[in-house]
């Protein structure tokens, strides 16, 4: 597997304390390393869950950083912020991935890890939205569940029973490249299947049938949380490797 050194800094039981999918930090630090972050930046970390990006953003590169998220209470993340010691650098806010409070070319760069792929697959989300958020020169980064090649059904037939209506914005790094290059608005820096997704993704499986009991939490109907299916499952069941995580790097073009 790909060593990731930044990751391993942070104390394992404070990750799965609060992830929210396969480790974010993992997913995050290998799209950094297409990415150019500077000190004092202005991120916006968008669906950062519980904040674990955020704070490792701030750390890590010195950032200045926006936690949005819509299901997570911001004073739970401003707890978390203080905790680890980086409130000055991180602000939580709750917003909606369509009605976001921010001023058109405000941020130096925008990131979404595993959020993206609920807001973002529509034709007109990124050139009306997402983009704006961004400066001139700016940055995008984004890691989101996907697929190897796009099938006529929207799945391979070996998820035909474990497809739920989610997943339909699973799509292959090239049908996510025409989706933002064809706008005009960008230069793609780079578009990949993480070689270790499926490692990644089986350690969160693993731990979810370890530590979670959906229905003794209370959390049955939380599916953008904890969802209903189980990974492990999901993952054996791609006896043909057509499941992946992708990821996508860009710049916005001085237009």
């Amino acid at each position: 597997m790909k060593q990731y050194p930044k990751t391993e800094k942070y104390d394992l039981k404070f990750i799965e304390e609060n992830w929210m999918g396969p480790n974010p930090l993992k997913l995050l630090e290998n799209l950094c390393d297409n990415m150019e972050l500077r000190p004092n930046m202005k991120i916006l970390d968008m669906g950062c869950g519980k904040g674990l990006t955020s704070i490792f953003l701030a750390k890590e590169y010195g950032v200045t950083v926006f936690a949005n998220d819509l299901w997570v209470d911001p004073s739970e993340n401003l707890k978390r912020f203080k905790e680890a010691g980086v409130e000055d650098k991180v602000f939580p806010i709750k917003a909606e991935a369509h009605a976001l409070p921010y001023a058109k070319d405000f941020f130096d760069a925008a990131i979404a890890i595993d959020s993206y792929q609920y807001y973002g697959a529509d034709e007109i989300y990124f050139p009306t939205t997402f983009s704006k958020l961004v400066k001139p020169g700016g940055q995008f980064g984004i890691v989101s569940p996907g697929l190897m090649q796009e099938f006529e059904k929207g799945y391979p037939d070996t998820h035909a029973s474990l497809w739920s209506e989610d997943m339909f914005s699973f799509h292959s790094k090239e049908w996510w490249k025409s989706l933002w290059e064809k706008t005009g608005i960008v230069n793609i820096t780079s578009c990949y299947n993480i070689p270790d997704s499926k490692e990644i993704w089986y350690s969160w499986g693993h731990w979810v049938r370890e530590n979670l009991n959906l229905d003794d939490m209370g959390l049955q109907d939380v599916e953008v949380e904890y969802p209903q299916f189980d990974d492990v499952d999901f993952l054996d069941a791609d006896t043909d490797n057509q499941i992946t995580l992708f990821a996508m790097t860009a710049t916005k073009k001085n237009i």
